[in-house]
């Protein structure tokens, strides 16, 4: 990213019904709760008007949720000439919206279009009806294909497709053949995760310490090591710990994260990066909506703010760009912090490499993770804190 560049994040924390697995800040509402959410959604951008930020060029803008597919046509419409009056969108500004499929029409899917969004991330999560329902999704296969071929059919040419694996009752085999069903789709980048059962949903109650019904580890670890195999042989690039894609179609958005670049969260329980500071928006919605309707949104702006120290800036930087295959460059590295990563981690470099977890390429200077590496990444970036 330049220096002036700038991301948007903005969240629609609705969804029709909340997954048994999901801990994303996210629940059902009904229509005036969701009209309500979009007005005081439209102030905080509003307020942003005069804002220094609103002077940068906006490279990505990413839609989440919950479920973005939700709103209508006339809260996208509204939503995009609201951001497009204030923000400087670049004209190769890559947009993306996640959609749930079951809450998608091509109404919805011209409406997309027309505002300018280019990418469309659908939430698949298996090909196989039995684990859907398992899972608490709300759609069949059938209604994501139906989903799926509406966007090709109306010239959406940059589509991905989520997909988790070790779930209750998934084989290896089964999982296997569902990711070659969904390739013969050929979409355009393809995210692949593990099911984690996270404290405060109904599979952590269900499945915690009594993991009969799920995959076990050797199973998990057969599956993750089939994806990348699959994929690699159907032409896609892992570029990133859980994400590959055809060439030329890397989420942008999402390695700015990973490259420490800057953005701004628009809505309920945003996060930001900005000058070398992370903050969020509350988590409360009633208490989001009532603030910005009282002429009081900077009440709710910038909670739990943390100015990053020099160390803080260096850990991340090598443990957010050691998820991304080609590693973190020592050259950038050293023009960010004046000195090598080898002057601040050097012990822990060696001990990696002599493990076979990292490598550093001879040529470039880069450091990257190996294929065992990847396999304990969460052990190998422990080794870069500080």
């Amino acid at each position: 990213m330049k220096k002036n560049d700038l991301s948007l994040y903005i969240h629609i924390p609705f969804c029709v019904r909340k997954c048994l697995y999901c801990d994303f800040l996210s629940g059902p509402a009904d229509a005036r709760g969701r009209d309500a959410y979009m007005q005081a959604l439209l102030l905080e951008l509003e307020s942003y008007r005069n804002h220094p930020l609103a002077k940068r060029n906006i490279t990505t803008v990413f839609i989440g949720g919950g479920t973005p597919s939700l709103l209508t046509e006339e809260q996208i419409e509204a939503l995009f000439a609201k951001l497009k009056d204030v923000f400087f969108l670049e004209e190769d500004c890559e947009i993306t919206i996640e959609m749930n499929p079951g809450t998608v029409t091509k109404q919805k899917i011209d409406c997309y279009l027309k505002v300018g969004i280019n990418r469309f991330s659908i939430g698949l999560q298996s090909p196989h009806d039995a684990l859907l329902k398992t899972l608490g999704r709300i759609h069949t296969y059938k209604q994501f294909l139906e989903t799926y071929h509406m966007l090709r059919a109306a010239g959406a040419d940059n589509i991905n497709i989520d997909l988790m694996s070790a779930l209750p009752g998934q084989t290896v085999q089964m999982y296997c053949e569902g990711l070659r069903k969904v390739l013969e789709l050929s979409p355009e980048h393809i995210s692949a995760y593990s099911l984690i059962v996270e404290e405060g949903t109904p599979f952590y109650e269900k499945y915690n310490n009594k993991c009969n019904d799920l995959p076990g580890e050797e199973e998990d670890r057969l599956m993750y090591e089939c994806t990348g195999e699959i994929l690699h042989d159907a032409g896609y690039e892992r570029y990133e710990i859980s994400n590959y894609a055809k060439e030329g179609f890397s989420s942008r958005h999402n390695s700015v994260y990973w490259e420490r670049g800057e953005y701004l969260g628009i809505g309920l329980g945003s996060a930001s990066f900005t000058d070398r500071c992370r903050y969020k928006n509350t988590s409360n919605l009633k208490e989001y909506i009532d603030a910005w309707n009282a002429g009081n949104g900077a009440s709710v702006q910038r909670m739990e703010e943390e100015r990053l120290t020099g160390e803080d800036e260096m850990e991340e930087f090598m443990f957010l760009g050691l998820r991304m295959m080609k590693g973190v460059s020592g050259e950038k590295f050293c023009e960010q912090f004046g000195v090598m990563p080898e002057e601040v981690f050097g012990s822990e470099i060696e001990k990696l490499i002599q493990q076979r977890l990292i490598q550093r390429d001879v040529e470039s200077g880069r450091i990257s993770l190996t294929k065992s590496g990847i396999d304990v990444s969460n052990y190998v970036f422990e080794h870069f804190l500080l």
